[in-house]
């Protein structure tokens, strides 16, 4: 089932970051940090009772004037509208009820989503709830007092969130076919590609009904297997506020990576790799997807035999952290190369799933361990016991060692280098988990 995406919208200074940091924090601050990734901490896992979902901040607002403030506020509302399945909208018990907060409301109360009415820097009960109260006039529930500062009702408040989750038992479960996220920056052929591929298959397009976000999920059929490629392209933005433009494409890429197998990230070649793009595949990285980066714009290059080296070279340096991911040339405008798609999709996801017996992986990690002698430190050497695969979508493996200190970042990644040479792994990253075992349990 996809993982629900909750967008937190409100005013400057109500404590929007407070409250994202209060429940992002101790799960951002465990995540080890990739080299080459920049966190941007537009989006968090979160974890409430046995439910687990995406928490999404759709955006600070620093405006000069009460009306970009409007505007800005508008903006962010329609961001949340449009990706997620559940809304915290954030107000100021100090502040009081404003202009900007029944204007939103208004915009959200027609969207239809469920909204969470919450009410911060409610540091007293007692001394604020009559304060609360003014916030039922805008019609959009009940509001849930708490203080993000003071860690107060911030339980209640998660409680009201989950209650609007879909059931365990949602249709996604049951639909198999492979589901691809185009993602990247506005502008480098997202749409065009998808519309290419369409066209070239001469599919009738199907939009999924019942899809929780309004990405524009497309059903394309190649050699009997159909697949669903969930399109993050402008979706009816205006995208007259540029500033907002760079974060809105990263929200975007969120929730559609959030319900990929694979994920496609399309690059324009004219451009070249950009520290956007590098965000972007950070997310895809970080959720352990499949990864194909697509080249696309192929054709409006001038090229030489050096130049698909350059252009690779180029994109390995700035994606370092992704070594594994597959990289393609294409060109949407004319089809070049854009029917090995498929071809490559297949192939990700089969590794993606893939499950290496036991005995074999030991066979593997016993040999490079005899070329490599583990690290040691103060005397005491790194024992590897024994290594076993605990799942798949990426390939998770546990490392049973005598001590976790010893297992350094460098000799985990000789280990994945080396699994990865019999194995391939292509196009998908793999996990490592070390325990410690006592040598004679």
């Amino acid at each position: 089932m996809d993982k629900p995406v909750v967008a937190v919208v409100g005013r400057p200074n109500v404590g929007k970051s407070t409250l994202f940091n209060l429940l992002a924090g101790e799960r951002i601050s465990i995540v080890e940090d990739t080299p080459g990734v920049t966190r941007d901490r537009i989006y968090a896992d979160v974890s409430w009772l046995d439910k687990n979902f995406t928490l999404i901040d759709t955006g600070g607002i620093e405006p000069d004037t009460k009306d970009i403030i409007l505007s800005q506020m508008r903006e962010q509302a329609s961001i949340a509208i449009d990706t997620a399945d559940v809304i915290i909208f954030l107000v100021d018990v100090r502040q009081g009820l404003t202009d900007a907060d029944s204007k939103v409301a208004d915009m959200l109360r027609r969207s239809g989503k469920p909204v969470v009415l919450v009410v911060n820097k409610v540091d007293s009960f007692e001394k604020f709830m009559p304060d609360v109260y003014e916030f039922y006039n805008l019609g959009i529930g009940d509001p849930v007092p708490v203080s993000s500062a003071g860690k107060l009702g911030i339980g209640d408040m998660l409680d009201e969130v989950i209650k609007h989750f879909p059931e365990g038992n949602d249709i996604g479960e049951e639909d198999e076919r492979p589901r691809i996220a185009v993602v990247g920056k506005p502008n480098v052929g997202k749409s065009s590609l998808v519309n290419r591929l369409l066209g070239e298959n001469r599919v009738i397009v199907s939009d999924i009904a019942g899809t929780t976000r309004d990405a524009i999920d497309t059903a394309i059929k190649y050699n009997g297997q159909e697949y669903v490629f969930i399109d993050t392209a402008g979706l009816r933005r205006k995208n007259k506020i540029k500033e907002e433009l760079e974060r809105y494409s990263i929200i975007r890429a969120v929730t559609a990576v959030e319900r990929a197998d694979v994920v496609l990230l399309v690059i324009d070649a004219t451009e070249g790799v950009t520290e956007q793009d590098a965000k972007i595949a950070g997310i895809a990285h970080d959720r352990g997807k499949g990864i194909v980066i697509v080249v696309n714009k192929w054709d409006a290059i001038e090229k030489d035999d050096k130049t698909i080296y350059r252009h690779t070279e180029r994109i390995r340096q700035v994606l370092s952290f992704m070594s594994y991911a597959e990289i393609m040339f294409i060109s949407a405008k004319t089809g070049q190369r854009t029917g090995k798609i498929f071809e490559m999709i297949d192939m990700v996801i089969e590794n993606n799933s893939m499950r290496i017996a036991t005995g074999v992986l030991n066979e593997i990690v016993t040999e490079a361990v005899a070329m490599q002698q583990p690290p040691s430190d103060k005397g005491k050497r790194l024992k590897i016991y024994y290594v076993t695969q605990v799942a798949v979508k990426p390939p998770t493996f546990v490392i049973f060692v005598n001590d976790k200190e010893l297992l350094h970042f460098s000799y985990t990644r000789y280990l994945e280098n080396r699994i990865r040479d019999t194995f391939g792994f292509k196009g998908t990253s793999l996990k490592f988990i070390a325990r410690e075992r006592k040598e004679n349990e």
